[in-house]
C-alpha cells in the first residue's frame, strides 16, 4: 500500500511541475512559440486558461491527499523496527584494554565495595 502510494505521488508531482510549467505567464505569449500568433494561450482564445487550472488544482488537491496519507501511514507503529534490540544493550568495552566497562549505578546500589578482612600470615 505504501509503496503504490509513494509511486502515485512521485507521479502526481511530475504531472503538477508540467503543467504548472505549461501555463503562460502574464503578458509571456507562450501560444506564439506554437503558431498560434494572436491567441493568449495554446489552447485558444480563454478555454485554455480554465482547463490548465482546473488540472493544475486536481492535480494538488491529489498531491496534498498522498502527502498526507503518506504521513500518517509512516506514523503508525511498525511491526519490524532496527531498534527492536534497544532494551538489551551489549557491555561496553574500555579502550585498548578489552575488558568490560562497569555499568552505571542504579539508585540505591552502592559502588564502594564490602570491606576485606585483611589476613593474618599464620592462619
Amino acid at each position: 500500500m505504501t509503496i503504490l502510494l509513494i509511486i502515485l505521488h512521485v507521479l502526481v508531482s511530475l504531472f503538477l511541475i508540467a503543467v504548472v510549467l505549461l501555463q503562460s505567464g502574464k503578458g509571456a505569449e507562450m501560444g506564439a512559440s506554437f503558431g498560434s500568433g494572436g491567441s493568449q494561450s495554446v489552447f485558444g482564445a480563454g478555454g485554455g486558461a480554465t482547463f490548465l487550472s482546473k488540472l493544475t488544482t486536481i492535480a494538488a488537491a491529489i498531491f496534498m491527499l498522498t502527502s498526507l496519507s503518506l504521513a500518517y501511514l509512516s506514523g503508525l507503529p511498525s511491526s519490524s523496527s532496527i531498534m527492536s534490540g534497544k532494551n538489551n544493550p551489549a557491555p561496553a568495552i574500555q579502550p585498548f584494554s578489552g575488558q568490560p566497562v562497569q555499568p552505571p549505578l542504579q539508585q540505591g546500589k552502592s559502588s564502594v565495595p564490602a570491606p576485606v578482612q585483611p589476613s593474618e600470615p599464620g592462619k
